[in-house]
């Protein structure tokens, strides 16, 4: 079994930047930590994957440049630094875990954490 558990959501102004962090833990492994967010009323949609082991990371397309993400190993975390924010990215973001190889979808993904809200106002 693995845990995650999100945080770092929050209010912010359009243009404001947020840190989300997951905190990994449990006996067991998968080696792609994703993120995801889903608004209200529309699907869950692919934002970013780190490697545990290589660090190697992938964006999807609309980031832009805009999020990044990283990952600290000594402290089994996985971070979301999102910049220039807008209210498009206001949404519930959640990390996961998946053992499959370059993961893009949520039905690749096995453990999920509870959410974090980020709420971008304009």
């Amino acid at each position: 079994q693995m845990q995650l558990v999100e945080s770092g959501g929050g209010l912010v102004q359009a243009g404001g930047s947020l840190r989300l962090s997951c905190v990994v833990s449990g006996s067991a492994w998968s080696d792609y930590i994703g993120w995801f967010r889903q608004a209200p009323g529309k699907e869950r949609i692919f934002v970013a994957h780190v490697r545990r082991v290589s660090g190697a990371v992938y964006y999807a397309d609309f980031v832009n440049g805009r999020f990044t993400i990283s990952r600290d190993n000594g402290l089994n975390t996985v971070y979301l630094q999102m910049d220039r924010l807008t209210p498009e990215d206001t949404a519930v973001y959640y990390c996961a875990a998946s053992g499959a190889f370059h993961p893009t979808t949520a039905a690749e993904y096995t453990y999920w954490g509870q959410g974090t809200q980020v709420t971008v106002s304009s």
